[in-house]
């Protein structure tokens, strides 16, 4: 389980960072920058006791300890995002960074030091930063982190899907699953699909692959 020790090592104000959407073909990448409490006794037992990678949680776990960590003031959080567009023109990657620098900037405080999940620092923090591979399932704020962008992203996706019901995004999130395939094959690419992704490169023809098709 994820703990404070990477925290504490590192001292003073401290933001772990995550992100959710890097894989599906439709959406945006979005990011999460959180600042937990150095005392563990100042947050909820539900939130020390059971912050984990989000990947390891239930969405109906994941939506109650996402209602828990804004409703926690000694809790600091803030969310960034990067467009499709965004995605196409600069790679996922750099949209990915994008996001993390947006997340950090939305702040209300400056961190002293930024706990990065991966191996790639993000250019342009606004502090000193430091990667922590497979951070998610070893620092608490990025765990909380993780969270916060997932949820985030997975509402987003949600009501994305009421306007787009076919490609059944309230299921998949964007990812290519064989409903969000059969969606594809029936209607075609819209304007949230990441057209510089190879499976829906495919299925543009050479004279749409500058402008989506809107749905």
């Amino acid at each position: 389980m994820p703990d404070l020790s990477i925290e504490r090592d590192c001292g003073g104000i401290v933001a772990g960072i995550d992100e959710a959407g890097r894989g599906p073909w439709a959406g945006p990448v979005v990011a999460a920058a959180v600042i937990l409490p150095a005392d563990l006794s100042a947050l909820p037992a539900e939130l020390s006791d059971g912050l984990d990678d989000s990947k390891k949680l239930s969405a109906g776990r994941r939506e109650k300890l996402f209602s828990t960590l804004f409703s926690s003031p000694s809790i600091c959080i803030g969310i960034g995002a990067a467009s499709v567009t965004e995605i196409e023109h600069d790679n996922i990657l750099a949209a990915t960074c994008t996001a993390m620098v947006r997340a950090v900037a939305a702040l209300d405080r400056i961190p002293d030091i930024a706990l990065i999940d991966g191996n790639r620092l993000p250019p342009g923090l606004p502090c000193p930063g430091r990667t922590v591979v497979k951070g998610d399932s070893i620092s608490l704020s990025i765990a909380a982190a993780s969270i916060v962008a997932k949820v985030t992203r997975d509402r987003i996706m949600t009501a994305l899907a009421a306007r787009y019901p076919a490609y059944h995004w309230d299921r998949n999130a964007g990812y290519g699953t064989r409903q969000h395939q059969e969606g594809l094959a029936a209607f075609g690419v819209t304007c949230h699909h990441r057209r510089t992704y190879a499976p829906i490169t495919k299925m543009l023809s050479p004279r749409d692959s500058g402008t989506p098709h809107i749905v």
